[in-house]
């Protein structure tokens, strides 16, 4: 602390204000904290600005766009359809973006959040140094302290960014539409923005350096996605190892080797979206006494603290699947037990993970293999959209729903699926698992017709073999 830089006080600091430090900021106000939320870039962090949120406006536009241009059974036909990628990426960043962190603003001052700009350094395990703009500073003391400074994309030594070899923020800010596009990582996020780049008439390849894209996804969801990427024209080449790049004549060319074989592709954009890493080493966390692994992620119990008790870490930033929601989540636990509220602990069972591909995969709760490895005996019931009355009058009749039950009691254990709207659809399925229900309670339940969660009747009729449209 420097002389004349009084700290000022707060029960608790929130450092990041993305999806889970503002919710952990909103649900600490509430219950009665004075609480200061520290934000070195913009409300909302990565999910809104660069991540969830901008992805999927590109993924809807690309879905209009490419529905305009196929042939439908039902004798609608298209005039010439055009294109303003200049107008999309406006839409995209002041109508959707702009829009949602406004909101987020708005909700922290509703709730009497100080919202803080500027980059916050530990320099004890009760205090924070805020750098803002042109050197100036303050210094903040706290009781508690909540981390949620997010995580970034990896950047590849052989691959550096560069102007046309992009992380996934640079892929989503494109000011002009590639002709043609290498996406290296065929995870969720490469095959994402692979189909909607495909969809607004890009030619996309995707270099996956494992047997195949979507490795988190059993095969028989990702086969759905795979035909529909044909149909886009993608090409996917997997067992893919990038090993280089080199810029030429405006292009980008680069080498990868597959089963010890060299080749190359040449584009006019490259996109690296390998995967992401914590933002855990540019905040002195040695000097606030903070542990973390050799990956960078802070341990924390299931209160999420960390070896220092009035400081706690939820996130990317913690171990699990990098989703907004959980972060959300472990922010509203965290914020609650700061609290004193009782009870409190995260579950992380019941988690749903969705990949909003083309068709969309949706899964939450436990697979048949992961339920035989903790011992649980099961019953397995298949539906095909293909006989559901709402997928075939919507013309999208690919993939099905799975659940998956405890074979002894009948509940609900977990569920994976492929096809339409299935990102809407996992959050009844959800709230089932989370609530113990059994295929019973399913069934008693009367859905409405036409729908396509009637989908999650019928199977959970076949679950007790009294499959009617089977």
């Amino acid at each position: 602390m420097v002389v004349g830089d009084f700290a000022k006080e707060a029960d608790t600091i929130v450092i990041g204000a993305g999806p889970g430090g503002y919710v952990a900021a909103i649900r600490a106000a509430q219950l009665g904290q004075k609480v200061i939320i520290v934000e070195k870039e913009n409300v909302g962090g990565t999910c809104l600005n660069v991540g969830c949120i901008p992805s999927k406006a590109l993924i809807h536009v690309g879905k209009e766009f490419a529905q305009a241009h196929k042939k439908n059974p039902y004798g609608i036909k298209y005039g010439q359809t055009t294109l303003d990628f200049t107008a999309v990426q406006a839409w995209k960043d002041t109508q959707v973006v702009g829009s949602l962190t406004k909101g987020v603003g708005a909700l922290l001052k509703k709730n009497k959040v100080q919202i803080v700009k500027g980059e916050a350094l530990f320099t004890s395990d009760s205090t924070i140094h805020v750098m803002q703009d042109e050197g100036m500073g303050e210094t903040y003391h706290f009781k508690n302290a909540i981390i949620a400074t997010g995580s970034r994309p990896i950047e590849i030594p052989s691959l550096k960014f560069s102007e046309n070899v992009v992380d996934s923020t640079g892929l989503l800010n494109l000011t002009e539409l590639p002709e043609s596009l290498v996406i290296i990582g065929g995870g969720y996020i490469g095959m994402e923005l692979a189909g909607a780049y495909a969809d607004l008439g890009t030619q996309v390849t995707v270099l996956e350096g494992m047997e195949r894209v979507l490795l988190g996804f059993e095969k028989d969801l990702v086969a759905p996605v795979l035909d529909k990427a044909k149909e886009k024209d993608m090409e996917i080449i997997v067992n893919a190892r990038a090993n280089s790049y080199e810029e030429k004549d405006g292009k980008v060319i680069v080498h990868y080797s597959v089963n010890g074989k060299d080749e190359e592709l040449c584009a006019e954009k490259v996109a690296v979206v390998v995967g992401r890493k914590p933002n855990t080493d540019d905040i002195s966390l040695e000097l606030a006494g903070i542990e973390v692994d050799e990956r960078g992620f802070i341990p924390v119990n299931a209160l999420g603290q960390t070896n220092k008790p009035n400081i706690y870490a939820i996130g990317d930033i913690v171990a699990g699947p990098a989703l907004a929601h959980k972060a959300s989540y472990e922010g509203k636990v965290a914020a609650e037990a700061i609290s004193g509220v009782p009870g409190v602990a995260v579950d992380y069972s019941v988690i749903p993970t969705v990949c909003f591909t083309t068709p969309e995969i949706a899964t939450v709760g436990l697979t048949k293999d992961q339920a035989k490895e903790q011992g649980i005996q099961t019953k397995v019931a298949k539906f095909l959209f293909r006989s559901n009355g709402r997928a075939l009058s919507m013309n999208h009749t690919e993939g099905f729903v799975r659940l998956v039950s405890d074979a002894t009691t009948n509940r609900l254990i977990g569920a994976q699926m492929v096809g339409p709207e299935v990102s809407e659809l996992v959050g009844e399925i959800t709230l089932a698992i989370e609530n113990l229900l059994t295929a019973e309670d399913m069934v008693l339940t009367i859905h409405n017709h036409p729908t396509l969660s009637e989908t999650f009747l019928d199977a959970s009729e076949i679950l007790l073999g009294q499959g009617i449209h089977q």
